[in-house]
């Protein structure tokens, strides 16, 4: 199991509408059968952590291509663009997850 986490750093000021779009655009792949319920979060203002960051991930069987041929298609929308406009940059970051089985 492992978990994936896309991390987003945002212009000042926009972390609540970059939230709402990244739970947006991550349900839209939730509803395509494409990945298991995600969650967003950031950090900064009130909790520590860095500022204007905010957080999306998800937990997979396996770490699969999203251009698979099998993948289904999420179809247009428009949440991606108006991301693009308040995002500075992003990454992905894949962790494999302790499960009791792999304990010795």
């Amino acid at each position: 199991m492992y978990l994936i986490r896309r991390v987003y750093k945002v212009k000042p000021g926009q972390t609540k509408k970059a939230a709402e779009l990244i739970y947006k655009i991550g349900n839209r792949y939730t509803e395509a059968g494409q990945r298991d319920q995600v969650r967003v979060y950031w950090s900064g203002y009130t909790v520590p952590g860095p500022p204007n960051t905010v957080y999306m991930e998800w937990t997979s069987e396996k770490i699969e291509s999203p251009y698979r041929k099998d993948n289904p298609s999420l179809g247009p929308s428009d949440f991606g663009k108006q991301l693009s406009e308040i995002q500075e940059e992003s990454y992905i970051e894949f962790f494999e997850m302790f499960t009791p089985e792999k304990s010795s």
